[in-house]
């Protein structure tokens, strides 16, 4: 079976404006992971707590039968992720975005943030495997639910709490587990521990995705070598600071992936990525390609947003991530950062991208 490709759910970062201009300049991705949203009791106003959701944008093709052109054992274009710690406010949400054609949901064990885990939430839980029992067992008896698939990381902040609760995650349908080989307590920060995570792997009953640090081919390299049986590879901020990321690794290792992603940016997904020359990272042809995304965003985030304070702070965050494939770009970079409005912010985008 070909691995699959999912993007990252950073939240605040790829929100479905930015999805929406990724797909329309690089695609490559099988599947993309939104951010999480916070899974909550009837709401009067569901469209607005599920905005980025809501309705589901068309190319994510919701609950695509294999018959379509998914491929078997692959996740849906888009895959919600919901956060929380109460099985049946879970499932409600669930199930609203079932109704909407969602056909799996992820439940987030994995958010590192202090403010979320101790309220037992994201990699909060990760030392109770008490309660993650308590949760699953009374949610897959809730009817109508999707299929759910489960993030986490080896622990909160011992490497070893994954013995525990993968033994628990082991005795429920999960559609898969994506493990980061990082403790909670480590944020983003230290080295990923590929020894535990290639325990926890093994242990694993479900289909295991990777997720940490895939910056380039090398690194995927580790994760494949650490665990040769994974169902996918999940690319977070390598992916957004080098978007040819994806394309590289199916050029590289077509033995391992599809040849195009499942979700391009043709209609019809002929997009050549075997053989095809792909733009090193800061030459001259992936600056073209990069404006060409940035400008499509920058136009996205103007239309959506009102006035210059909340677009450039979007538009900034992006170029946050970019800004690490260009290290001869230290002082554009740094004007981009002080830009005020929007003449300074293209003014300063121009610079970046020598036009």
């Amino acid at each position: 079976m070909p691995l699959y490709i999912q993007l990252a759910p950073l939240h605040g970062v790829t929100n479905r404006v930015y999805r929406d201009a990724w797909l329309a300049s690089f695609g490559s991705l099988d599947s993309i992971m939104a951010p999480f949203v916070l899974a909550v009791a009837g709401s009067s106003d569901l469209r607005r707590h599920f905005k980025d959701l809501l309705p589901p944008p068309p190319w994510a093709a919701t609950g695509v039968a294999p018959e379509k052109g998914l491929p078997p054992g692959f996740p849906p274009p888009l895959v919600p992720q919901l956060m929380g710690n109460e099985s049946a406010v879970f499932a409600e949400s669930a199930r609203i975005l079932r109704e909407n054609g969602y056909a799996e949901v992820n439940w987030n064990l994995g958010c590192p943030y202090p403010m979320v885990a101790k309220k037992f939430r994201g990699s909060g839980l990760l030392p109770h495997p008490e309660r993650i029992d308590r949760f699953l067992e009374s949610l897959f008896l809730e009817p109508e639910l999707p299929r759910i698939s489960v993030k986490v990381r080896l622990g909160r902040a011992d490497a070893a709490e994954w013995r525990s609760f993968m033994e628990v995650l082991n005795r429920y349908p999960l559609a898969s587990v994506t493990v980061h080989p990082r403790l909670g307590t480590q944020m983003y920060r230290g080295s990923v521990n590929l020894e535990e995570y290639s325990l926890a792997a093994e242990s694993c009953a479900h289909p295991v995705v990777y997720n940490g640090d895939i910056t380039g081919l090398a690194a995927f390299a580790r994760a494949a070598e650490a665990f040769p049986s994974l169902a996918g590879v999940m690319l977070g901020r390598g992916a957004l600071s080098d978007p040819f990321l994806p394309a590289r690794l199916r050029q590289a290792y077509p033995e391992r992936f599809l040849s195009r992603g499942f979700l391009d940016p043709s209609p019809t997904g002929e997009v050549p990525v075997r053989g095809a020359p792909i733009p090193l990272r800061g030459s001259p042809e992936w600056l073209e390609a990069v404006g060409l995304f940035q400008d499509d965003l920058y136009r996205r985030y103007r239309e959506v947003l009102s006035g210059p304070a909340h677009v450039l702070d979007k538009m900034k965050e992006a170029w946050g991530y970019l800004a690490q494939s260009l290290p001869g770009k230290r002082r554009e970079i740094a004007e981009l950062g002080r830009a005020k409005g929007f003449e300074d912010f293209e003014r300063a985008v121009d610079r970046i991208l020598e036009r």
